[in-house]
């Protein structure tokens, strides 16, 4: 059962052995050349103000005295889950940020170059930056293991919060889905409104995850 279940996320189309799901990942491109029109479309309009409140608020996480242009890193990272997890509402679409192969790729080099950043560039902060301040000292040598156990397991948690949660709304739309053809037409008719609203829920998580997995990126990085 957990095989069939979980056989929805398996990459399944392939030409020559080659598979052709990953390509998914590049689908949002498709929305891109719109915002190069010489007249704006609406969809552009509100994208760009989307990306301007992001810079600002980014901009104010990060500090303004710190790495001029450091957001566009953030807001690109931000479009680019949040196309992929949108996209992946679609049917016959490939969620690749259902996958931690996709999700640690992108949160392990990011965190890899914080912390190589920070190591070779504000050393002292780095390792002040391991005792709390107001720490009494017989708990120091404890807070250095936990702050350092906490800063290892952050490119995980990045990684397996976006996968497990657009993961958990896929899987019960399968097994909801599964259940319509042993229901009756009412219990049916039910289960189609279920869907829906599922289906609005888990476009809110696609935003809100995307958000989330930026913020959470550029918190990491204001600290170095």
């Amino acid at each position: 059962m957990m095989t069939s279940l979980f056989s929805v996320f398996d990459p399944s189309t392939n030409i020559l052995n080659f598979s052709l799901n990953w390509l998914s990942t590049f689908i949002g491109i498709i929305m891109i050349p719109s915002i190069f029109w010489l007249i704006p479309s609406r969809f552009s309009i509100i994208w760009f103000n989307i990306i301007i409140t992001l810079h600002k608020e980014f901009k104010l996480l990060i500090g303004p005295t710190k790495n001029l242009g450091a957001t566009l890193i953030f807001t690109s990272l931000f479009a680019l889950i949040l196309f992929n997890n949108f996209l992946g509402l679609f049917p016959y679409i490939f969620t690749s940020s259902s996958h931690l192969a996709m999700t640690l790729a992108l949160a392990l080099p990011l965190w890899l170059s914080f912390m190589i950043y920070g190591w070779f560039n504000h050393t002292q902060h780095m390792f002040a930056h391991l005792v709390p301040q107001g720490t009494p000292p017989p708990l120091m040598p404890f807070m250095v293991c936990i702050e350092t156990i906490s800063n290892m397991i952050r490119p995980g948690t990045l990684a397996v919060r976006l996968a497990a949660n657009m993961i958990a709304g896929h899987l019960l739309l399968t097994l909801l889905g599964n259940t319509g053809p042993i229901m009756s037409a009412t219990s049916a008719s039910l289960l189609v409104f279920g869907q829906i609203a599922l289906l609005s829920l888990e476009a809110a998580v696609a935003m809100i995850q995307a958000y989330v997995f930026a913020v959470l990126t550029t918190l990491y990085a204001s600290e170095i």
